[in-house]
């Protein structure tokens, strides 16, 4: 009986100890990619009283910006270049949304302290260089599928901070640009000038995206910037961001105005 009771033990003891060896493997195996994503969601993401601000949350306030700073001006060489209504109309969308997205996400800006460009980068100066030297024959189209590109390559990126932030601000700049971007492209596939072919071959080419700007600096506000606006006075009857396409929202809020946060008003 003794002899049994050791032979038990050893066997006892091996199989503990094969246990001990196998555990890590296969605890490490299903949570291996934790450390990758506690780094990516940790990673230059500072604290803001509405909560964590990453490079990503950062990188949608500065696209909603480029976006408007060369958007804008399309949707008004096209409302003086095009005879053609589906493309005036598209333009005034353009106008009118990216006018209210633009005073949102610079309110956003001056609240978390996310410095923002006030030119377009060098690939969106030159899609409206593109525009500008196109024949007459040509505009519409031209203009069209270059919008149409841009407004389709940010729609992964809205959807990603949308699904991803945990700041309340951003959420919600991710929920108004994405109202507005399917707006955008509706009322330019109502043009008929879509080249959704061209689209598809290029879906996985470079897009209009800088990279994130730095964490801000604590106690740091960067300067207010100047607004988007239409010039001339253009008459529109357009308004931004429907709920869904075709159909308008008259009742969104009006967003801070960003000069007054600067002020701390």
């Amino acid at each position: 009986m003794p002899r049994k009771n050791g032979t038990f033990l050893v066997g006892l003891a091996i199989a503990g100890t094969i246990g001990a060896l196998a555990y890590p493997v296969f605890y490490s195996y299903p949570h291996r990619n934790d450390a990758t994503t506690a780094a990516a969601i940790t990673g230059d993401t500072v604290n803001t009283q509405w909560g964590p601000l990453t490079p990503l949350d950062r990188e949608l306030i500065v696209r909603v910006r480029l976006a408007g700073l060369w958007e804008l001006p399309a949707g008004q060489q096209a409302m003086t270049k095009s005879s053609n209504p589906a493309v005036r109309e598209a333009a005034q969308h353009l106008i009118t949304g990216h006018n209210d997205l633009d005073k949102r996400a610079r309110s956003v800006s001056q609240q978390l302290g996310v410095p923002i460009p006030n030119q377009p980068n060098a690939q969106q100066q030159g899609f409206l260089d593109q525009m500008t030297a196109a024949s007459a024959a040509d505009y519409d189209e031209v203009w069209a599928n270059l919008l149409r590109q841009a407004h389709g390559n940010i729609l992964p990126v809205i959807a990603t901070v949308r699904n991803q932030t945990r700041n309340t601000l951003v959420r919600q700049l991710a929920s108004d640009t994405n109202q507005t971007v399917l707006d955008h492209i509706t009322i330019l596939e109502k043009t008929g000038k879509i080249d959704f072919q061209k689209i598809a071959e290029k879906a996985a080419g470079p897009s209009a995206s800088p990279t994130g700007p730095p964490p801000p600096s604590p106690g740091v506000v960067p300067p207010i910037a100047p607004a988007v606006e239409p010039t001339g006075n253009p008459v529109l009857s357009s308004k931004p961001s429907p709920p869904a396409p075709g159909t308008i929202n008259t009742n969104r809020p009006e967003a801070p105005d960003p000069n007054k946060l600067a002020q701390g008003q």
